[in-house]
């Protein structure tokens, strides 16, 4: 999983599943394959919910970053990630910095997804802060044509102990697909800034994601996901290029191995039973 052209938690997603079935008859459940338990196409929809909590976060802390390098001039920073079509405003109060990053009726961005509405992002005023709490909340917003309401807390550091930036973010997000299909994700999840900082260009970011979730799928079954290997997020492809992800329903696990650093759909399933199987994730590949 490695480079193809492109890219909010954070997020957009990672992967889920499906459907222990049980029988009306309680005297007579049915044993239930693994598979039925955890199926592929709910780990498709889990995925692309991931893909966009991910992709609105990238954008809010992109459009803070450009705005702390201008004002603490550490170095010169000019995101080209975000087209003329987005509109920025910037209203500042005695104590905090108010965004609102408009995306009209439809703008598309460099790596081909294509967002509506508004993403409004609130923050302090004193940029020499090295940690600083993001407001992140929508209005009217859509992801490729799904729907999207929610709202998140990003706690940014300027450097770690590795000396990348670094946010932790606290977020809830609900999608309702065109079809109807509504989906919701909760959870936590951290994300390092191991390459291409400051560059200005954003084909050579590349990030290291990990973090704990609950995932509710179309059909209502709940699901907790966990990162067990720091998932690396390279902006340049549409996918989790390397990473594990651990999925768990009831008091079943799966395991969702990203691969070795290719950029590709593939992923490995591994059922509670050991059995493996590989699979493909979409990430709106219509589009």
């Amino acid at each position: 999983m490695k480079k193809s052209l492109k890219t909010l938690n954070y997020t957009a997603g990672v992967l889920m599943a499906t459907a222990l079935l049980f029988s009306c008859n309680k005297e007579e459940s049915s044993p239930i394959a693994e598979s039925e338990t955890f199926e592929v196409a709910e780990l498709k929809v889990s995925d692309e919910s991931e893909l966009i909590s991910e992709e609105i976060m990238s954008i809010a802390e992109d459009v803070y970053m450009a705005d702390e390098a201008q004002a603490t001039a550490k170095f010169s920073y000019h995101s080209d990630f975000l087209p003329d079509c987005v509109t920025i405003t910037t209203v500042v109060t005695s104590t905090t910095k108010e965004r609102t990053i408009d995306f009209g009726e439809g703008c598309e961005l460099p790596n081909g997804n294509v967002l509506s509405g508004i993403i409004f992002l609130s923050y302090s005023k004193d940029m020499e802060m090295a940690t600083k709490t993001l407001s992140l909340s929508l209005e009217n917003f859509t992801f490729n044509g799904v729907a999207i309401e929610g709202a998140a807390s990003i706690l940014r550091m300027r450097a770690n102990e590795n000396g990348n930036p670094q946010s932790d973010a606290n977020a809830s997000f609900s999608a309702t697909w065109p079809n109807g299909d509504t989906a919701s994700f909760t959870g936590e999840r951290t994300r390092e800034w191991i390459e291409g900082y400051g560059s200005g260009f954003w084909g050579d970011n590349v990030y290291l994601i990990s973090g704990k979730g609950t995932f509710t799928g179309p059909m209502g079954n709940v699901f907790i996901k966990e990162t067990v290997t720091p998932l690396r997020r390279e902006l340049a492809c549409r996918f989790i290029v390397s990473g594990v992800l651990n999925i768990s329903r009831n008091d079943a696990t799966a395991s969702l191995d990203f691969g070795d650093g290719s950029c590709d759909a593939k992923g490995l399933l591994t059922y509670p039973d050991g059995t493996t199987k590989e699979i493909f994730l979409r990430r709106f590949l219509n589009n």
